[in-house]
């Protein structure tokens, strides 16, 4: 099995509703967006997945919600957006998108968000 990784960054501001307590008050973050993909087979060329193309459609769902107020979003207009939240929408928009470029051969096994150099939220496959 083999697992390829990307990362990369979005900021956006959001409110977190009946949190009773200081981010329930808009506020924002940057932050850094870690994507993990797995693989058993490889391609003719023995390549899993170009890094280049999953950095792009990382970019691509990134950019859905990339310098927005968060809370605004049609996602986010119900479901809190939370951390857990917001990696289990870019998980749930890349997944498919993985899928596709593989032909099936690769798929997504987690994204990972941090808020804060030292506070994260991870959503799996598993």
């Amino acid at each position: 099995m083999f697992e390829l990784k990307v990362t990369s960054y979005f900021a956006a501001a959001h409110n977190l509703r009946e949190f009773y307590g200081k981010c329930e008050k808009l506020h924002g973050h940057n932050w850094f967006v870690e994507v993990r993909v797995r693989v058993r087979d490889l391609d003719k060329i023995g390549i899993a997945l170009d890094f280049g193309r999953l950095k792009i459609i990382l970019g691509e769902i990134l950019e859905l919600i990339d310098h927005q107020y968060l809370n605004e979003l049609p996602t986010f207009k119900t479901l809190n957006p939370s951390s857990e939240n917001i990696t289990k929408f870019i998980f749930d928009q890349l997944a498919p998108r993985v899928g596709e470029e593989t032909g099936g051969r690769a798929g997504l096994y987690s994204v990972s968000v941090w808020e804060s150099k030292n506070a994260s939220v991870t959503y799996s496959s598993d």
